[in-house]
C-alpha cells in the first residue's frame, strides 16, 4: 500500500509532499482522537471548539490558502491547498467540511468584498475569531439559485431579511451569514451578522458527519444595513454560480478522502484476517474488489486535481468541476460498500470504522448539488439546451 500512495504522490513537487506530511503528522497526533469522540457524542464541535480546530488548521494555510496575500491570506495555489484538504478528509470529513465552509466564505469576501467589509469580516475570519456560514439552499429551493425565495426589503439604509434557509453547514456556530436572497428584484448576496439580525438556526441529524453543524436557518426580519450587500447588488446568481465551481471540486475531494480511509482500512483488515486457511488478500474476489476500489479512487482524484488546476487557470470549468464532484462522491459510496463488503460482519459494526466511512460517503452525493444535478449541468454545456 505504501508504494501505492508513494507512486501516486510522484507528480507533486518536494515542497508538497513536505507540506503534506507535516501536515499528516499534527492531523494525525492532534485529530484523529477528535473524530471518535465527536462521533460518539453525535454533535458537532460547540463556536469555540470550532475556532480553535481552525486556529490549529490555519497554521497550514487551510482557511486562508485561497486568499491572495495582499488579503492577508497565504496565496497559496490550488493544487497544494487541495492535496492538503484531501488529507484533512482523510482523517477527520467532518472538520474538513466545516473548513471548506470557513475557507470559501473567505474567500468570497476576498473576491467580492468592499475594504470596509473586509476589514469587519475576512479579518476576524483568517484569525479565526468569527465563523461564517454561507445560506443559498431552501427547503422547496435546492441548486437552483434563480428560484430563491428569501427576500430582502430595503426601508431606508436598513435591509430586512425574511425566509428559511435549509442544509447550512457551520449554521449552529456562525457569527454571520452571507444570505442568497431576492432585493431590488435581483439575487443578491448580503451579508447578516447574528447578534444584529438575531438569525435562529435549528441542528439537523444526519446519517453521517455527525460532527459537522448542518441547520436550518431562520431569518425573520433580520436587520442589516446597505453597506451589508456584497458584490454587486443584484450579481448574486453569478457569484453564487462561480462559487459552486470552486466547492464542487473540494466536495469531491471529502470524498476521496474518505474513499481513501475506506480503502486503507480494506488493505490492511484484507491481509490480517485469514480465511481458510490464507489470508483473504490471497482471495482473487478480494483482490478485484480492492483493483477496483483503488482504480476508482484515483480516477476521482484525477479530475479533481484537473478541477484545481482549471480553477488555478481562471478558465470557466463548469463542466469538469461537475464531472470531478458526481464522479468523486459516488465512487467514495461504492468504494466504502466494498470495504464494508471486505469486512464482512465486522463490517457493519461500529467496532470498525468502514460503518462510519460508508455512512460519511453516503452524504455527500447530495451536498452543493445532486448528482443528478451535476448530470444536468455537464449535459446542458455538451448541448446547448437547458433541461432545468
Amino acid at each position: 500500500m505504501e508504494n501505492v500512495i508513494a507512486a501516486a504522490q510522484a507528480i507533486y513537487t518536494d515542497d508538497q509532499r513536505m507540506l503534506l506530511e507535516n501536515f499528516r503528522k499534527m492531523a494525525e497526533a492532534e485529530f484523529a482522537p477528535l473524530t471518535e469522540k465527536y462521533e460518539a457524542l453525535g454533535h458537532p464541535p460547540d463556536a469555540d471548539t470550532l475556532k480553535g480546530l481552525f486556529a490549529k488548521v490555519e497554521e497550514f494555510g487551510l482557511i486562508s490558502g485561497l486568499i491572495p496575500e495582499e488579503d492577508g491570506g497565504a496565496g497559496m495555489d490550488r493544487m497544494s491547498y487541495g492535496i492538503l484538504y484531501e488529507e484533512l478528509a482523510r482523517i477527520w470529513p467532518d472538520l474538513a467540511i466545516a473548513v471548506l465552509i470557513q475557507g470559501h466564505a473567505a474567500f468570497a469576501l476576498s473576491l467580492l468584498g468592499s475594504p470596509a467589509q473586509k476589514e469587519i469580516y475576512l479579518k476576524p475570519l483568517l484569525r479565526s475569531e468569527r465563523i461564517a456560514c454561507t445560506c443559498i439552499s431552501e427547503p422547496e429551493v435546492g441548486s437552483n439559485v434563480r428560484e430563491v425565495k428569501c427576500r430582502a426589503a430595503r426601508e431606508g439604509e436598513k435591509i430586512f431579511i425574511s425566509g428559511q434557509k435549509l442544509w447550512i453547514s457551520n449554521g449552529a456556530q456562525s457569527d454571520f451569514a452571507i444570505v442568497v436572497c431576492n432585493l431590488d428584484g435581483g439575487i443578491s448576496m448580503v451579508i447578516v451578522d447574528r447578534d444584529a439580525g438575531k438569525y435562529e438556526s435549528r441542528e439537523l441529524r444526519k446519517l453521517g458527519l455527525v460532527g459537522a453543524s448542518t441547520c436550518e436557518l431562520f431569518f425573520d426580519r433580520a436587520e442589516t444595513t446597505s453597506d451589508h450587500v456584497l458584490g454587486q447588488p443584484g450579481g448574486g446568481l453569478f457569484q453564487t454560480l462561480k462559487l459552486f465551481e470552486s466547492a464542487r471540486v473540494f466536495v469531491g475531494l471529502t470524498s476521496i478522502g474518505i474513499g481513501q480511509a475506506a480503502l486503507e482500512c480494506a488493505v490492511t483488515y484484507a491481509k490480517d484476517r485469514h480465511q481458510h486457511g490464507k489470508p483473504i488478500a490471497g482471495h482473487q474476489l478480494i483482490q478485484g474488489y480492492l483493483a477496483d476500489m483503488a482504480t476508482q479512487l484515483d480516477a476521482a482524484r484525477l479530475l479533481c486535481q484537473r478541477g484545481l488546476q482549471l480553477l488555478e487557470l481562471g478558465v470557466r470549468c463548469d463542466t469538469q468541476t461537475s464531472m470531478a464532484k458526481w464522479y468523486a462522491t459516488e465512487m467514495a459510496v461504492e468504494i466504502t460498500g466494498k470495504a464494508v463488503q471486505i469486512h464482512g460482519g465486522n463490517g457493519i459494526t461500529k467496532e470498525f470504522p468502514v460503518e462510519r466511512h460508508f455512512r460519511n460517503a453516503k452524504v455527500m452525493p447530495i451536498p452543493d448539488g445532486t448528482t443528478e444535478i451535476q448530470k444536468l449541468v455537464i449535459g446542458r454545456n455538451l448541448t446547448g439546451v437547458g433541461a432545468f
